[in-house]
């Protein structure tokens, strides 16, 4: 375990790099307690520990911009692509979605804190059209207080932290050891509990043919985008209808669905998850509340889009620049 403090000691700048970089771009590697050690050896030195915030900020710099380009060029595809590398897919993209939409740039303030977040709320500015200027000025702010906040409690702490460091060191090899347990304890933890979701999430599902197959013999129904409205309102199956909006209308989420008659051909739950994780949550809910005929969408608007099928938006935003092309004929 010694070779690996002094590996931290004299190459820690540049492991920070990396550890930074990687957990940005998405990988379950935590950045976090590697600030906080390297801010602890480094507490003697302002000099040093300056360095430090800003070789950690551009190392997050760099991964937000990615995405953020990413999400620019390839909208809402790229966010599915984040939450197949997450640990967490439920807690994915609609609360990102909710969030931003709500909060917009701002979000990035905090969105290092929220693990699984940044990656996301990066890919989903680029996707709305957050400018540049504006993505890059907030996201820059948002990683000098993730990144000062753990050099702070590392040289704030530093000698609880280099006490901890000398015990590993004395355990030799069991102490690099335990810290592996702990490591792989996290992550099965994390792959425990994203099976444990998708396991509670089994149901029937219905695909994008069968949909468009069922609107061609004129049989329609209930369409419902679980995304955020700023999501929605860019681009959408046809009829679909908003369940944020949807939800708002009463105290009961699901009280202006009812009554269940209305939906003679069944409820279609679609979102942009992998899994379908966030349309299946509302779908069981759903069922709940005592609706029967409740599928979500395989694939949800990428693989509707995928398909070759149109795409609404809204007029507001259906703009140069903004605009949401249509992949193919409207099904009637």
């Amino acid at each position: 375990m010694a070779w690996l403090v002094d590996l931290i000691r004299e190459f820690g700048f540049g492991i920070v790099f990396l550890n930074v970089l990687i957990e940005q771009l998405g990988a379950p590697i935590p950045a976090y307690p590697v600030l906080v050690i390297t801010g602890a050896l480094e507490g003697a030195s302002m000099g040093r520990l300056a360095m430090l915030i800003v070789i950690a900020v551009v190392a997050a710099l760099i991964a937000d911009v990615i995405w953020y380009r990413a999400g620019k060029v390839y909208g809402g595809a790229v966010l599915g692509r984040i939450c197949r590398i997450s640990l967490s897919p439920d807690a994915c993209i609609r609360q990102t979605e909710s969030v931003y939409g709500r909060w917009g740039p701002k979000s990035l303030l905090i969105a290092k804190f929220v693990p699984g977040f940044a990656s996301i709320a990066s890919a989903l500015a680029g996707t709305v059209g957050t400018p540049l200027s504006t993505f890059v000025l907030f996201d820059t702010l948002g990683a000098l207080i993730w990144v000062g906040s753990a050099v702070f409690l590392g040289s704030l702490f530093s000698s609880t932290v280099q006490d901890l460091l000398d015990v590993l060191s004395a355990l030799g090899k069991w102490g690099l050891l335990l810290v592996l347990f702990v490591f792989v304890v996290f992550l099965l933890r994390k792959w425990w509990q994203r099976t444990r979701t998708l396991r509670s999430l089994k149901m029937p599902r219905l695909s994008v043919h069968e949909l468009a197959g069922m609107n061609a013999h004129g049989v329609f129904p209930t369409v419902i985008d679980v995304r955020d409205v700023s999501q929605y309102q860019r681009g959408r199956i046809p009829r679909a209808q908003s369940w944020k909006s949807i939800s708002r209308q009463s105290s009961l989420p699901h009280e202006p669905l009812m009554p269940q008659e209305q939906h003679a051909h069944g409820l279609v739950v679609y979102c942009d998850c992998p899994h379908e994780i966030s349309a299946a949550r509302l779908a069981k809910q759903l069922q709940r509340a005592g609706f029967t005929n409740v599928r979500p969408l395989v694939g949800g608007l990428e693989a509707w889009r995928a398909a070759g099928f149109e795409v609404e938006a809204d007029a507001a935003v259906n703009e140069p620049g903004n605009a949401v092309e249509s992949q193919g004929p409207l099904i009637p």
